[in-house]
């Protein structure tokens, strides 16, 4: 991390969360990032749900909702970019505030409640998007009649400026929207988002992001469901709800939590996941070091995803831990990142 991102750092935390996430994507469009575009190397170079990615270290949705930011994060160090998510209509989400940081976790707490443009400006945006492998995370609104149905018409929208597509069933933070995890009604979520890509003039690989909070009967029904209709990856996990060994002050509020605290869950769903499916897994939770990157590739993740840990080691991250990557795999005699998927699963079983 350069001096100038450091103290940029320490100014954000000393405002409000959301306000400060807000003039970080400002000064990213300004210029004040990182440039050089992705990191990569034979290595770290990986095929993933038909996707050639430079290396396998992405963003996750929800750092850049609205797609307001894409030439600046094509710029950074990331292998893949995924924004959104993004409803068929306008929504403004929860009340504020909806953002807190939990610093001495290393950690985040947020219930914003799918807050977005709406599908049209950022069908709009997409339109004039940079090179680079560009996804979208697919919502619903809260207050639809049909909320299976927004998922395939945001896609229907939106999928001709994409690479990929995810499906997100695991947020917390609309009411009733995890209750879509359930094997029937996923599997009727994923049949009609499934026949809307087909629809498309170039169909998409189609990701699903699921909970971390799954009973392990629950996880196997989502490994059979993402089978049985076709969808192209797994993304492992989203935010939980638990609580467990936080010390910072802001422990309680209510939403999802993600960050440091959820490393372990979140790793152990991969896992598990890892032994029950064929699919390519994204892991995602608690990435904030290339030592953690590694964890969930070798637990089953063909390629990793992070949001949180930006909040405390800034943009740079991504390529930092794209390089410290780079030297683990060849540390341990791999050639490429491929070879490295999985060889550890066992240690989290």
């Amino acid at each position: 991390m350069s001096a100038l991102e450091r103290l940029g750092l320490a100014a954000l935390h000393r405002i409000d969360p959301e306000t400060g996430h807000g003039l970080a994507l400002r000064a990213l469009k300004a210029g004040l990032g990182p440039k050089g575009g992705p990191v990569t190397s034979d290595r770290l170079r990986a095929r993933v749900a038909g996707l050639d990615l430079p290396n396998p270290v992405g963003l996750a949705a929800g750092f850049d909702k609205n797609a307001v930011a894409l030439d600046a994060l094509a710029r950074t160090g990331f292998g893949f970019v995924e924004v959104g998510a993004a409803t068929p209509r306008p929504q403004e989400g929860n009340p504020r505030p909806r953002l807190w940081r939990l610093s001495a976790d290393r950690a985040a707490i947020n219930r914003f409640g799918f807050n977005n443009e709406g599908m049209e400006r950022i069908a709009a945006r997409l339109e004039r998007r940079p090179a680079g492998i560009l996804g979208l995370n697919l919502g619903a609104n809260k207050d639809s009649a049909d909320r299976a149905a927004d998922f395939a018409t945001v896609l229907t929208r939106c999928g001709a400026h994409l690479d990929f597509a995810t499906v997100n069933v695991s947020s917390p933070n609309t009411e009733r929207l995890r209750d879509l995890q359930g094997r029937a009604a996923l599997t009727a979520l994923l049949s009609g988002v499934m026949e809307a890509n087909a629809g498309l003039a170039r169909p998409l690989p189609v990701f699903l992001k699921i909970a971390p909070d799954l009973s392990e009967p629950e996880i196997e029904d989502v490994a059979r469901v993402a089978g049985e209709t076709g969808v192209s990856a797994i993304v492992a996990t989203n935010t939980t709800l638990s609580r467990e060994g936080l010390t910072d002050s802001q422990k309680e509020q209510m939403g999802g939590l993600s960050g440091q605290p959820l490393f372990e869950r979140s790793t152990r769903v991969l896992a598990r996941l890892s032994a029950l499916t064929d699919l390519p897994l994204i892991g995602v939770g608690g990435v904030g070091s290339a030592e953690q990157a590694y964890q969930k590739i070798r637990a089953g993740a063909s390629a990793v995803q992070l949001y949180t840990a930006l909040v405390y080691g800034g943009v740079s991250l991504a390529g930092e831990i794209a390089r410290g990557l780079d030297a683990l795999l060849a540390r341990d005699g791999f050639d490429n990142v491929a070879q490295a998927v999985g060889t550890g699963r066992a240690d989290w079983l």
